[in-house]
């Protein structure tokens, strides 16, 4: 182990892109490695200041402040190999579309998108190691963590307001391709039903249909029919948790390999042809451009697993 001192005092002063941040956030893209321990400690011992006066963490910062990083002295190891670098590594191959902005990913299904319950890894984590020069990389919106597909990522805060402003709008269109039990209705095109979230005692989140619950439209449009099997697209218009395939259930079609809401008699069947994982992928993302105001489309490619499923289904027709 050796010490390194991160950092001689910096004096920073906070740009409109900047500004509306906590503190404690911001420190932790300026103190890169630093426990967060640390930053919390450096700020209630007053070292850091803005104009010259102490903050709590929850300070939000506003443009033309003046911001004073302390040295920090922190333990460094010497180079040991780190399981997660590979996982990091294969986010590169994940990348659809990069500007100074934003980043559009194919996420892969297993990953979720940030750390937590249990998990120190998720896709914002590995990003952020990724590139490690990037000031600023926060998630746009979600998705689950079996499902895959097409997820923003915002590298200014002024993007990630831009982009959250077109969800709050309704401006941004999201398609998702889902393999359902059944024989999707040809005049079924939307689910209406409001959704309740519960939380179970072990943390676990389930979603109900119930009339408490807050209104949630899907839009759907049957894509291919097989035998037992509907490939449908489903454009969510509000954006509830698991609400594709919440909705997918109340219609009586649950997705393939849901192990929340799915059907088991369905799921042994495409088991047997291969599919080990939930088939919903986010296929494609399209909203204006926080940038150029241009509107902007990126689709994002099934995985391996997915189509050798669609093939398996397609030779049984």
């Amino acid at each position: 182990m050796k010490d390194d001192i991160q950092h001689k005092v910096r004096f920073l002063t906070v740009d409109a892109d900047i500004a509306g941040q906590r503190i404690d956030n911001f420190l932790r893209t300026q103190l890169k490695g630093v426990p967060k321990s640390m930053i919390y400690r450096i700020l209630r011992k007053g070292e850091v200041r803005v104009n010259k006066g102490r903050v709590k963490p929850d300070y939000k910062l506003k443009p033309e402040d003046m911001v004073r990083i302390p040295p920090v002295r922190v333990a460094e190891e010497k180079d040991t190999p780190n399981p997660k670098l590979e996982k990091v590594a294969e986010l590169e191959h994940c990348i659809l579309y990069e500007d100074e902005r934003l980043l559009v990913i194919n996420k892969p299904s297993g990953t979720a998108v940030h750390g937590g319950s249990g998990l120190s890894f998720g896709l914002i984590e590995g990003l952020r190691a990724l590139r490690p020069d990037a000031n600023f990389m926060e998630l746009v919106h979600r998705l689950d963590r079996d499902t895959s597909g097409c997820i923003l990522i915002a590298k200014k805060r002024s993007a990630l307001r831009h982009l959250h402003a077109q969800l709050r709008d309704g401006k941004m269109d999201k398609r998702y391709q889902a393999l359902v039990a059944g024989e999707w209705p040809k005049n079924r095109f939307k689910v209406k039903a409001p959704l309740q979230k519960n939380v179970l005692q072990s943390g676990e989140r389930l979603v109900s249909v119930s009339d408490s619950g807050k209104p949630s439209e899907t839009r759907y449009r049957i894509l291919q029919q097989y035998k037992g099997a509907t490939l449908v697209e489903a454009s969510p218009i509000t954006g509830r948790t698991h609400q594709i395939r919440v909705h997918c259930l109340h219609a009586g079609h649950p997705i393939a390999c849901d192990t929340k809401y799915g059907e088991l008699a369905f799921d042994e069947r495409m088991k047997a042809l291969g599919l080990k994982r939930l088939f919903l992928h986010a296929a494609s993302i399209q909203f204006i451009h926080p940038g150029t105001e241009e509107p902007i489309r990126f689709q994002a490619p099934l995985d391996r697993q997915l189509t050798h499923t669609l093939k398996q289904l397609d030779e049984s027709i």
